[in-house]
């Protein structure tokens, strides 16, 4: 899959309010919390970078982990050329929300005018680990899947 960016200072605070990376064992608990099987991971942590190496189910479920990994304070960048996919599917966009983004701009940006309706297949495409999507903020990362 790669390397995926994200704001270091926007997203979840699991480890204090301060711009650093949660542990290892903090960033696992936070994939779990979101409904994941994170005994099939291992997670390292190297300042604000994170490697996942291991197993997912779909490739909606990989596309969450790293939302859930990359969507917390301290994070910068999360690689995941060791995680594994059982069962491929084209990936989804990766979209950072600008200061004034609506979930209803956001796709009618990526799915074209008069389709600010489809907000809600990036709800559901979001959820976990986005809590309330209906508060979005600057820099978080979202996934923005293919229209079926």
């Amino acid at each position: 899959m790669g390397f995926f960016d994200f704001i270091k200072d926007a997203g979840s605070k699991i480890f204090g309010g301060e711009a650093k990376a949660a542990t290892a064992d903090d960033l696992k608990k936070e994939v779990a919390s979101n409904g994941f099987d994170a005994n099939k991971l291992e997670i390292k942590v190297d300042g604000d970078k994170v490697v996942v190496t291991g197993q997912a189910k779909s490739q909606e479920e990989a596309e969450k982990i790293i939302l859930s990994l990359g969507n917390t304070i301290g994070v910068a960048q999360v690689n995941t050329d060791g995680l594994q996919v059982e069962k491929p599917a084209p990936e989804s966009k990766m979209y950072t929300v600008k200061k004034g983004d609506t979930l209803w701009k956001i796709a009618e940006e990526h799915y074209g005018k008069g389709k600010g309706a489809k907000y809600t297949e990036i709800v559901k495409a979001n959820t976990p680990p986005v809590k309330n999507p209906d508060l979005i903020q600057p820099g978080w990362v979202l996934r923005i899947p293919p229209l079926a």
